[in-house]
């Protein structure tokens, strides 16, 4: 990303409408995960793709659908 641009932001398709939703973005060149909640966009979380599979998988364990 280039310095001062703002990541393109992804609403989660499980969100509902208004400001209680998960957004994601990347981050080149290192294609980096951006996560935050949207109605607390100042906190964001960074991670990769791998450990963002591992953390799912976890949670998918505990809460078979």
């Amino acid at each position: 990303m280039v310095r001062n641009q703002q990541p393109a932001w992804r609403k989660s398709s499980y969100s509902s409408e208004g400001n209680n939703c998960v957004e994601l973005a990347t981050v080149p060149p290192d294609e980096a995960l951006l996560l935050r909640e949207s109605d607390e966009p100042g906190t964001v979380l960074r991670t990769n793709p791998a450990r963002l599979r591992a953390l799912l998988g976890l949670v998918r364990q505990d809460n078979p659908h």
